[in-house]
């Protein structure tokens, strides 16, 4: 079998299953590349900086931290003005070896001021990648699995950062370790080589491109980065403020454990999470699946930050719940987000409600620690923040797509 042919009709080919195994890959080596640096931060910090304690390393660690973000947030919303430009595959190809090569740039970083600009487009690569595996993937794959597919790519990323875990306990030498972006390089590289394009993106180029303005899509663009905005702001306030509430829950504890096993239900919740959400939107549809799913996180929001005023076992059965809610939505909005906008404007438009909320998901996570004392306590400011679920919830109902 011929593995360029491009593929067409409902059947999975060999060719889809190529094209899903880069596309998974690239999520896994992205979410590697976007972690490692968390997990190297002290040792680099001590070497490009100097020695620095306590609340100063944790200034450091979020200025690097936020340029990443930046930099994440700027690239999906050019990536996608370039996936609609050459192509969804060549421009993916670039993404991949574009964070891939700034990866392992980080090795080689002589100042701390080199290692910043390499972190800030790190970061845009990968903004790129997760805008446009999930747009090439959702215009060439069967309807029919289409969903079940999109969903399991969309556990890629949290496996990459488990990975960059195991790069850190294998590989204790920062610089080596950083070198692990030479495989991303060579991923791209292939990618190059074996992806072919959208023949749907190719039949449009074919038209008259000017006949679909991105302007004339407002509505779907303000009700798309509302919906993918408002959970996007959700759980990563409660992501990022979670082990604090713990701790505040145990009263003169040191809270290791407890700390630690919230974390871990809330990754092992989003990983199942997002395997299952093809399924549920298949058995559901998608719309009345994310409707599910944004009540749910309203709802278990409440039981969990209302409900518990020690910590119990029921805390941490509440948060597994919430954290399969975050899962399955992921899965859904990158399914749901694609298709509200026509192949033309469709990687610019997905670009641009995928990342536009991460300019404001800084700015929640700063003012869930702010309100705490005016609230009075980490669950009061972590519910508060929870109303932005309804918030998507609405958009989701009045939006158009069915």
């Amino acid at each position: 079998m011929n593995l360029a042919a491009y593929p067409s009709g409902e059947r999975i080919t060999a060719y889809h299953g190529l094209l899903f195994t880069t596309c998974f890959l690239s999520n896994v080596l992205a979410g590697m590349a976007s972690t490692l640096m968390s997990v190297y931060m002290p040792v680099v910090v001590a070497e490009l900086v100097g020695h620095v304690e306590g609340n100063d390393l944790n200034q450091v660690g979020a200025s690097i931290n936020a340029l990443y973000f930046i930099g994440w947030a700027i690239g999906g919303l050019t990536w996608g003005l370039i996936g609609d430009r050459i192509g969804r595959a060549r421009s993916l190809a670039l993404a991949v070896t574009m964070y891939g090569l700034f990866t392992f740039l980080k090795s080689l970083a002589p100042t701390w001021e080199w290692l910043l600009a390499f972190q800030f487009f790190c970061g845009f690569g990968v903004g790129g990648v997760l805008v446009l595996n999930t747009t090439l993937l959702s215009e060439v794959w069967p309807e029919k699995t289409r969903a079940v597919f999109i969903g399991i790519l969309s556990i890629g990323f949290p496996v990459g950062i488990f990975s960059s875990g195991a790069v850190n306990f294998f590989v204790s030498e920062w610089r080596e370790g950083f070198m692990m972006g030479a495989l991303p390089v060579m991923l791209g590289l292939v990618s190059f080589r074996v992806l072919k394009e959208s023949e749907r993106w190719k039949t449009t180029r074919q038209v008259a491109k000017e006949q679909v303005k991105l302007g004339e899509h407002k509505t779907e663009l303000v009700q798309g980065a509302t919906i993918f905005g408002s959970m996007l702001i959700g759980l990563w306030a409660i992501f990022s403020w979670l082990p604090t509430w713990v701790q505040s829950l145990l009263a003169g504890s040191n809270g290791q454990d407890e700390r630690g096993l919230s974390m871990m239900l809330l990754g092992a919740g989003g990983l199942t999470g997002g395997f299952l959400s093809g399924w549920v939107a298949n058995t559901l549809g998608t719309r009345r699946a994310m409707l599910l799913c944004f009540s749910g996180c309203f709802l278990f929001s409440l039981l969990l930050f209302k409900g518990n005023h020690t910590f119990t076992t029921l805390t941490l059965v509440e948060t597994g719940l919430l954290a399969l809610m975050f899962g399955i939505s992921q899965g859904l909005l990158s399914v749901y987000i694609p298709l509200l906008f026509p192949v033309a404007i469709r990687a610019t438009a997905t670009g641009f409600c995928f990342n536009i909320g991460r300019f404001f998901t800084a700015a929640a996570v700063f003012f869930v620690g702010a309100l705490v004392t005016t609230l009075g306590g980490y669950g009061n400011s972590l519910f508060a923040f929870s109303f932005i679920f309804l918030v998507g919830f609405i958009f989701i109902i009045i939006s158009k797509k069915k």
